[in-house]
């Protein structure tokens, strides 16, 4: 049984005015990070879906990961999703594990934790919700690959079992939130 881990990293970093997945913390780039997590969790493969401006795919390559191209990265999230599972699928993986490179508080026992129940789809909890990293069975690949938009796999999470965490609350999203991160590393 393989399951893959999907980095997500065709996001603008709008907000934060700089590509995010580039930002350097504790010598590593945060997308070559979200990587070296996943894979330390024994997801395979781990396939990073970037945007075709991102120029850090051969750093991920160099890493042992796959890395994929989403042309439709402006649509939002959903377009990285279903890329990602069309690659997954491919792979023959018997489900996905949807990571983002901004929550620095993913650990691999987090990542296992979810796929604990291979059959079931499980989510992380923080802050009042239940979000991503998430993981997603083989049965839900049909779903993910519905979904449009920027909002995710959201509503596939309603159900999902919940894996508590929450330090997953702090990401990065501005300049005030790399501040605190950075704090709380040095």
């Amino acid at each position: 049984m393989s399951i893959a881990g999907i980095v997500l990293a065709a996001g603008s970093s709008s907000r934060l005015g700089r590509p995010k997945q580039t930002v350097v913390l504790d010598g590593e780039m945060l997308v070559e990070r979200a990587v070296r997590v996943a894979q330390e969790a024994g997801l395979s493969p781990v396939i990073a879906v970037m945007n075709p401006e991102g120029d850090f795919g051969h750093s991920l390559q160099q890493l042992g990961c796959l890395v994929v191209i989403n042309e439709s990265a402006a649509e939002g999230m959903a377009s990285s999703i279903r890329r990602g599972v069309v690659v997954a699928k491919m792979r023959k993986a018997s489900g996905v594990v949807l990571i983002t490179c901004d929550q620095i508080a993913i650990s691999p026992e987090h990542l296992q934790a979810l796929c604990e129940e291979p059959a079931i789809i499980a989510g992380s909890g923080y802050a009042g919700r239940v979000g991503i990293p998430a993981y997603f069975p083989e049965s839900s690949f049909e779903s993910l690959q519905q979904l449009s938009g920027d909002v995710g796999a959201r509503e596939l999470l309603r159900t999902a079992r919940v894996v508590a965490n929450e330090k997953l609350a702090l990401d990065i999203d501005t300049e005030e939130d790399l501040a605190r991160v950075q704090d709380t590393l040095s």
